[in-house]
């Protein structure tokens, strides 16, 4: 009608508010329980008690048996379970072990794999130490007199295992065997040979007085070794020979500028 206003009405939205897929929002838990209740079945199927240790090394100073007896603590577990890490230390408490591997084979084998030190000399009184200068079996109850006995402060093993493996073809070419070589607190070095002659190097140029003593020293008195009780090359160009009791008098040759 004319002059009559139009009421416009509120025009209500036909939309629905969102709801919640519940499936979609279950989707991701269930299909994580399902991938845990696989992963936990075929453990269960997979796992078996550990039957078998293959073990790979030369085994020259360790046998297998005594590597079995060391794991036996830490075989307890099954396959899966059993823990590496603490089988591989317990390998390697083992006096002559130097390094050890263990690995899983399926389905019921550990594979060890041994290394062994390879022994240089004696250190101390009871110990051994190897060619790259770690000390091992500090223990030992065999003290292996055959092999020359090294010492030292603490922190010089591998210093002074390194000098003997240098000196020992020079030893080899003198017709000279080894007894026992040390470095005191001072840096100062002393060898002692087989037949108890004793040579003092010092704390300064060792390195020239032991070439000193192989090309000079030991070539003049290799006729008389028996003879020497010690051999001093504590001086800037010569050395100086002490003689045992038996023999008359001391001696001394080219001696000059002592330490």
């Amino acid at each position: 009608m004319p002059g009559a206003s139009r009421q416009k009405g509120s025009r209500v939205s036909g939309r629905r508010r969102p709801g919640i897929n519940w499936g979609r929002a279950f989707s991701p838990l269930v299909t994580l329980a399902v991938a845990a209740a696989l992963l936990l079945g075929a453990r269960v199927f997979l796992d078996h008690p550990v039957r078998n240790l293959h073990m790979e090394g030369s085994f020259e100073r360790v046998t297998p048996v005594e590597v079995q007896a060391a794991m036996a603590p830490g075989l307890q577990g099954s396959f899966l379970s059993v823990d590496l890490v603490q089988l591989r230390g317990l390998v390697e408490a083992l006096d002559w072990v130097k390094r050890a591997q263990v690995a899983r084979q399926w389905p019921d084998t550990l594979v060890i794999r041994v290394t062994e030190h390879q022994v240089a000399a004696r250190w101390g009184d009871t110990a051994l130490i190897s060619r790259e200068g770690e000390v091992f079996a500090s223990e030992s109850r065999y003290v292996f007199p055959e092999l020359p006995r090294l010492a030292g402060p603490p922190a010089t093993e591998r210093r002074v295992v390194e000098r003997y493996l240098e000196l020992r073809r020079l030893l080899g070419t003198a017709n000279l065997t080894l007894a026992a070589m040390s470095v005191d607190e001072r840096g100062s070095w002393r060898m002692q040979l087989q037949g108890g002659q004793t040579i003092r190097i010092g704390r300064s140029d060792v390195e020239q007085r032991l070439d000193r003593f192989f090309h000079l020293a030991a070539p003049l008195l290799l006729n008389e070794f028996d003879r020497v009780s010690h051999v001093d090359m504590r001086y800037t160009n010569g050395f100086s020979v002490g003689w045992r009791p038996l023999a008359s008098g001391g001696g001394s040759v080219a001696a000059a500028g002592g330490e």
